[in-house]
């Protein structure tokens, strides 16, 4: 008998109504449409990888995850009836790391939760953009100076 492969999965809200599991966006690249995305979910089979990653999610101000043990192929499972793709993440590989951009509004997030949230989906972990130094009418005036060395 064949023994299932356990892997580990990151949960946020473990054991409550409003359980999650992690999923990173990816480009569809099956998809003829461009710009179009898919959730992948990633199964670790070491422990202490799924943990690093959990820490480094933490460190993007993600909640705390749980990292737990399952089945591989119910994940699989999942991830077909709900449209996602999966991938296995070998032990002692490269590390990965989380997406510079994350989801703010998340599914597992309630409902009152999330109306609170921005109508600005994502949360860039970069420096957001500077402000103009000029105001828009002195770039007017510059620009009507230009045209006119011209």
């Amino acid at each position: 008998m064949i023994t299932p492969m356990r892997v580990f999965v990151l949960i946020f809200n473990a054991n409550t109504e409003n359980e999650g599991i992690h999923s990173i966006r990816v480009a569809d690249t099956s998809s003829s449409q461009s710009g179009a995305v898919r959730n992948k979910i990633l199964m670790f089979e070491s422990e202490d990888d799924a943990l690093r990653f959990a820490l480094l999610l933490e460190a993007q101000d993600f909640p705390t995850p749980t990292v737990e043990m399952l089945d591989a192929e119910e994940i699989k499972g999942f991830c077909e009836s709900a449209g996602y793709e999966w991938e296995i993440v070998p032990a002692n590989s490269d590390l990965i790391l989380p997406p510079e951009l994350n989801l703010e509004n998340t599914d597992w997030q309630g409902d009152a939760q999330a109306e609170d949230n921005d109508d600005d989906s994502y949360r860039s972990n970069q420096v957001p953009p500077a402000a103009p130094e000029m105001s828009d009418s002195e770039l007017e005036n510059m620009r009507r100076k230009f045209e006119g060395l011209l």
